[in-house]
């Protein structure tokens, strides 16, 4: 079976559908892929990733054409077409974040204590990455001090250096559960005003998971609809509850003073790596903005320069608490 060469824009979309199909809550039923064909494809992408453009649907249609899939009874095929082989990074990049018109991000304006999923993707292609602004119950910003990480897993811990920005306050975390790799709306933030016991429909927080935040002095939580694991972001994303035994790892970042923008610069290796990462200097493709000759080596932007490479934009995933997604 050959590989589909696909485009950067069609790798994201692919690498995404790949992981709803091996990890998201509604499954890829290959029964009813195989009674049904294309349209149960098209209709499951549409649900669990993105509307299909006219160009989306050409690609998956291509996809099928090439590998024979709909006459198979496995979905594995067409699984192996579009997982692409993995690159690999020698050092990792120094990326700026930029908003949606490529302009820095600048450390005092991201909002304390904001429910909306706001999402950066570091290292990698696909590694999205929540930043939060950690507050009190008055929006008040707090600092979010270094700290020692368990691991339950193994018992082995590492450091986790603490916030960065004007009240080192702000934090960047991996938006994919440790456990089965859940991705945003189905894992989020509770901020200190939602987080209350008994949750807030349809955002429902597990009372083991808001009593075990009490025990550990947590105001808030990273909490996985999926299957209940909830990570303290007050103490490096360590686990609060299971069935997770990896906390999620942390990016590292490098506020500058001068022009309060923020850089994601780094993962710290003696952390587990992101789910389903043999190494988080490995991934399914670089970022777009990744420049291979430089490598995206240490930089710092003028205030009001715009970068032409060696950025990530944040983006906004929604409200998961007025029904956005």
């Amino acid at each position: 079976m050959k590989k589909v060469i696909i485009s950067r824009d069609e790798l994201a979309f692919a690498w995404k559908l790949l992981w709803k199909m091996r990890h998201g809550k509604e499954k890829f039923d290959e029964k009813k892929f195989v009674k049904i064909g294309r349209d149960y494809l098209y209709n499951y992408a549409e649900n669990n990733v993105e509307p299909l453009s006219p160009g989306r649907r050409a690609f998956l249609k291509g996809v099928l054409i090439g590998v024979g899939v709909v006459t198979v009874a496995s979905a594995l095929p067409i699984l192996s077409v579009l997982n692409p082989q993995e690159v690999q990074l020698n050092n990792f990049p120094w990326i700026i974040i930029v908003d949606s018109n490529g302009t820095p991000i600048k450390a005092s304006s991201v909002p304390i204590n904001d429910p909306t999923i706001m999402l950066f993707q570091y290292p990698m292609l696909g590694d999205i990455t929540f930043l939060l602004n950690m507050g009190d119950e008055n929006n008040n910003p707090v600092s979010i001090p270094p700290t020692k990480v368990l691991i339950p897993q193994n018992g082995a811990t590492y450091d986790f250096p603490g916030g960065v920005g004007p009240f080192k306050s702000i934090v960047a975390y991996s938006a994919i559960c440790q456990h089965l790799g859940c991705a945003p709306p189905e894992i989020h933030f509770y901020p200190p005003k939602y987080f209350s016991a008994g949750g807030n429909v349809p955002n429902y927080l597990p009372s083991d998971a808001y009593q075990a935040a009490l025990s550990a002095g947590a105001k808030s939580v990273i909490h996985c609809d999926c299957h209940g694991s909830t990570y303290d972001p007050w103490r490096g994303a360590g686990v609060l509850t299971g069935p997770t035994v990896r906390p999620l790892p942390y990016v590292q970042l490098y506020w500058d003073s001068n022009t309060d923008y923020i850089y994601a610069v780094s993962v710290n290796t003696k952390a587990p790596p992101i789910m389903d990462h043999p190494s988080d200097l490995e991934g399914a493709a670089y970022l777009d903005s990744y420049n291979k000759q430089t490598e995206c080596g240490k930089l710092l932007l003028n205030k009001g320069e715009k970068p032409s490479d060696c950025y990530t934009q944040l983006q906004n995933d929604g409200n998961t608490f007025s029904g956005g997604s």
